[in-house]
């Protein structure tokens, strides 16, 4: 087992009832790494935190928290204070009646006052918010009461922290600007860090791995590039952008479509599958010529500020119709029932048996 392993999932099972929860789960965290747990609500992410954190009691399997084993579903359960974590919730769970620092300082009490007081102070002016260290929760911003209860949580230096969607809260603007800041100071604390959330580009800037769950299984684990341009399936595909979707046939070795014929990426001779298309993949290009070997028809263009999104369709002469989108970076706005050129992007295409 490696010297700098900061959390073990092992084999974890957790059912509720007739529900099972986290099936078969099993993780690695290494010291100073992030780890971000995604999938859609009910998948399993949640419990799992629960269960590292001791706030939910293991029924199955083995976890350990710097090589100590802290469940494992029989004997051995040590409570949350005792587990050495940092834990910081969607609500944030700050005290009403106590001040900024006094919500910072709540817990700690094995440090002298002057010198807490001056590790308080240092902390909150790491996270730039000393100028609010005698206000009360009701008086600051959701984005201040994030970096407070970040703050209270490094405090103590813990050598693993988990987080559970701590940034749902907040306005699209002030979340981007909170998990820049939060991301930097999770690396500078050298602390590993499991991070619960259910988006998708949250999960790739934050993480330098992701799990994906769904219905409590485990779909992939591995960095944010490799579940992107290297999908397991269909599902994860999806989780991570719209998709123009295109079910087909294999046939010699390719799936004929309205778009062109799609290599079959070893798919069996007459499978049938659904071939999965992002809509960066369907590069559009404005030609008058005859000759290039897609043209397809736009119906709405739209900027979407650093791209713009266009809907296409496609019929053939049997009647067959397609719908697609592509999204094309700047300012790309062809008209309406113009015809476009089409090329696309295999990196980009995924082909998957299609599950009935």
């Amino acid at each position: 087992m490696a010297a700098n392993l900061a959390l073990e999932f092992l084999d974890v099972c957790h059912s509720y009832g007739d529900i099972l929860a986290v099936q078969n789960f099993s993780l690695q965290l290494s010291s100073g790494e992030l780890v971000c747990l995604l999938g859609p609500s009910g998948c399993g992410k949640t419990t799992t935190l629960r269960l590292a954190a001791g706030l939910e009691i293991l029924q199955y399997g083995e976890i350990r928290i710097a090589e100590t084993l802290v469940a494992d579903g029989k004997e051995v359960n040590i409570p949350p204070e005792d587990r050495n974590i940092g834990l910081v919730f969607q609500d944030y769970a700050l005290f009403p009646h106590l001040t900024v620092a006094e919500n910072v300082a709540f817990g700690k009490r094995n440090i002298s006052g002057e010198q807490l007081a001056d590790n308080i102070s240092q902390l909150l002016g790491t996270l730039g918010i000393s100028d609010i260290a005698d206000r009360y929760p009701y008086a600051i911003s959701g984005g201040q009461q994030q970096r407070v209860a970040l703050a209270r949580v490094l405090l103590p230096k813990p050598k693993l922290i988990m987080m559970d969607e701590p940034f749902s809260g907040l306005d699209t603007r002030l979340r981007e600007q909170i998990r820049d800041d939060t991301l930097h100071f999770l690396k500078q604390s050298g602390a590993a860090t499991l991070l619960v959330t259910h988006d998708s580009e949250e999960a790739m800037f934050m993480g330098d791995r992701i799990a994906i769950l769904n219905k409590g299984l485990t779909q992939q684990i591995g960095q944010p590039h490799e579940i992107y341009s290297q999908p397991a399936n269909s599902f994860v595909t999806e989780f991570f952008s719209e998709v123009n979707r295109i079910v087909g046939f294999v046939k010699n070795g390719k799936v004929p479509t309205l778009i062109g014929s799609i290599e079959a990426k070893n798919m069996p001779e007459g499978a049938e599958v659904e071939v999965l298309i992002r809509p960066e993949a369907l590069r559009l290009t404005r030609c008058k010529s005859e000759n290039i070997a897609c043209q397809v028809r736009v119906s709405v263009s739209r900027m979407l500020g650093y791209s713009s999104l266009i809907h296409l369709h496609v019929e053939n002469s049997d009647g067959e119709k397609l719908h697609l989108h592509s999204r094309m970076p700047g300012r790309f706005l062809p008209e309406q029932n113009e015809c476009i050129g089409l090329e696309i992007d295999p990196r980009q295409t995924f082909i998957f048996p299609r599950l009935n």
